[in-house]
């Protein structure tokens, strides 16, 4: 990557990230999730910016006042040069990579302003909890999903792009349609090292025990809903809009 595609890498991540907090009706948990992301601590982005960490930490919790544009662009300065110069731009280049290369397999992926709680996600798809109520006491929220059709995704995806499912987060819900049993996606998962909040099956068929059995093992929430397809992306799109 040249100077040139990073300077405007930069400027097209830099304006996504304040459309969010801006347009956010939690302005201070997308602050809070856009540090995680850059994996910056309260405390290294209090020192670039110069102010206290309570300062931050007031931000984010919502104590303090919703910061204006200028605090706004200050902040999103301050996690993109922390990432150059400390984490080698590993955040910016993930960017690259998410907008550079699509999947036919992904029929969307999407980011959420801010984690949402496990139960009322699975509340707002209609959800039916098929693992013990155990696995969803792990405190991870949502922040995201990624609704991908399984067998195009299951024969496309290898282990090196499997990634690609994950957009920003792990948190967030892998979203399997055209499920009949639900053996292999839990299998792909369970090889993998990187694992999602939990994963829902959409309208399956008759579900594996092996497919159960499997999430248990690996602590995660496995959820069956019977919402259509179209229906379905609503219901997802809209907890954006909360």
């Amino acid at each position: 990557m040249n100077m040139e595609e990073s300077a405007t890498l930069k400027t097209t991540l830099s304006e996504k990230i304040a459309g969010e907090i801006t347009l956010s009706p939690r302005p201070g948990q997308t602050i809070r999730k856009w540090r995680e992301i850059f994996e910056i601590s309260q405390s290294d982005l209090a020192h670039y910016l110069e102010v206290s960490p309570s300062v931050i930490s007031d931000y984010e919790s919502g104590r303090r006042k919703s910061p204006g544009i200028q605090v706004i662009k200050r902040l999103i300065q301050g996690l993109i040069d922390i990432d150059e110069q400390h984490n080698n731009a590993k955040t910016l280049l993930r960017y690259q990579s998410i907008e550079s290369e699509k999947d036919d397999g992904i029929i969307e992926i999407m980011e959420y302003h801010y984690g949402i709680d496990m139960e009322d996600f699975i509340s707002h798809i209609k959800g039916t909890l098929l693992t013990s109520k155990a696995t969803i006491k792990s405190g991870r929220d949502v922040n995201g999903f990624t609704l991908v059709d399984s067998i195009k995704t299951i024969t496309m995806l290898n282990s090196s792009n499997y990634v690609k499912l994950y957009g920003w987060s792990t948190d967030r819900a892998l979203i399997f349609t055209g499920v009949r049993f639900g053996r292999s996606p839990m299998i792909a998962i369970r090889i993998h090292p990187v694992k999602p909040a939990l994963v829902v099956y959409q309208q399956p068929g008759e579900i594996d025990p092996l497919a159960v059995k499997l999430a248990e093992r690996e602590h995660m929430p496995l959820v069956s809903t019977n919402l259509r397809l179209q229906e379905l992306r609503k219901q997802l799109v809209s907890l954006r809009m909360e």
